[in-house]
């Protein structure tokens, strides 16, 4: 039996790929630092990977349930206060797309390819906004604009974006492309719209500046970027967006259910008998070592041969993009330097098992690892 033709127009260049939005959260489905709280101040996350820059005035943002169909969520911006920005002045909701997502795309070169930004907007003001794409250098950038015509009333927008033959474009862990929804930023970063410049732009003469208007809204959702023309929003399972955002950004917290005495649990050991190191692998690998915070933190206890030691601090002690390392400190108790915790040391398997060791310690080989795990006093010998 004949197959029929398929019509590649419907299709972009990346969709056989799995991953035609290169977009991380588009829906703005994820936030795992605020659970749907407002934020207000410049540089911080209403939802992930969507961050803030602010200038001035007076600012709500944060995760919505209003949205158009087929959608749960949006990102959601409330001026209370409205203000007069400077020429220098920058307000926008952007996200910075990783270079390695981007190498297929060829900026930079006479093989670079067209892509279609696409999303939904709403908002209480009317008329022509702005935004722009920008290398990580910010001097090559591309300003769009796009038209409401309806307050309080999602649209839909479509852009085509010619690909950039000049410039610099990182395909590495650095910042690819960087999108801006611009609300509001001075003339400094007025230019023509429809063509790349050089230099950084982020909108054009007399666009909306929503940071204008006490008591304005904007809300976006539904942001897709791709190679080639628009194609419907690509909507990926939960697990899948929230694994794509813990590459940038991970929250740990205890539990929340069952006995209220239990929380967190890591494993870790003895350095002295006031202090215990305990690493926790990140899971997925994160793009770089990260920066690592504590936000709050209960009752903190360590458990060491049948007995519960107190400890009184609680902090960062060092990171790789696949593990953290937290310290335990003030420890009183029943432990002690070298006690019976639980130590593990875990390395590639592309170096050697180890010569000896001693103790019993339990071993396994588990993604390209060596790991060997002691309950009482070890050694190893490499």
């Amino acid at each position: 039996m004949a197959l029929s033709k398929l019509n590649n127009d419907s299709f972009a260049d990346t969709a056989v790929h799995g991953q035609r939005n290169l977009i991380i959260n588009g829906a703005m489905v994820i936030d795992q630092r605020n659970g749907g709280a407002a934020v207000s101040t410049n540089g911080s996350y209403p939802t992930d990977r969507w961050q803030l820059g602010i200038s001035g005035g007076t600012w709500s943002v944060q995760q919505s349930t209003t949205t158009p169909d087929d959608f749960k969520n949006s990102t959601a911006v409330t001026i209370s206060t409205g203000y007069s920005k400077s020429a220098s002045h920058q307000n926008n909701i952007r996200q910075f797309i990783e270079g390695q997502n981007l190498y297929d795309l060829n900026y930079g070169t006479s093989a670079a390819k067209t892509t279609t930004l696409s999303f939904w907007v709403r908002s209480s003001l009317t008329g022509t906004f702005a935004g722009s794409l920008m290398n990580s250098a910010y001097n090559r950038s591309y300003v769009f604009t796009y038209s409401i015509s309806s307050a309080n009333t999602w649209e839909y927008k479509t852009i085509t974006i010619a690909g950039d033959t000049s410039g610099t474009w990182l395909t590495t862990n650095g910042v690819g492309i960087r999108l801006f929804f611009d609300l509001g930023s001075g003339s400094n970063y007025d230019a023509t719209a429809g063509a790349w410049s050089a230099g950084e732009y982020r909108r054009v003469s007399g666009a909306v500046d929503v940071v204008a208007t006490t008591g304005a809204t904007w809300q976006i959702t539904g942001v897709q970027l791709e190679v080639g023309k628009a194609t419907p929003f690509e909507h990926r399972s939960y697990g899948d967006e929230l694994a794509r955002c813990q590459r940038y950004y991970q929250k740990i917290t205890g539990i929340t259910s069952g006995n209220t005495n239990d929380g967190g649990f890591i494993a870790g050991t003895y350095w002295t008998s006031s202090k215990v190191f305990a690493p926790v692998q990140l899971n997925p690998t994160m793009r770089i070592a990260p920066t690592m915070g504590v936000s709050s933190i209960g009752n903190i206890a360590v458990l060491s041969s049948g007995n519960s030691d107190s400890a009184t601090g609680f902090s960062a002690n060092g990171s790789t993009n696949k593990y953290v390392e937290w310290e335990l400190s003030g420890i009183s108790g029943t432990g002690g330097n070298g006690g019976s915790g639980v130590v593990i040391i875990s390395y590639p398997n592309t170096y050697a098992l180890a010569a000896s060791t001693t103790g019993s310690p339990d071993y396994s080989n588990s993604g390209g690892y060596h790991i060997y795990k002691w309950t009482g006093n070890g050694s190893i010998t490499f």
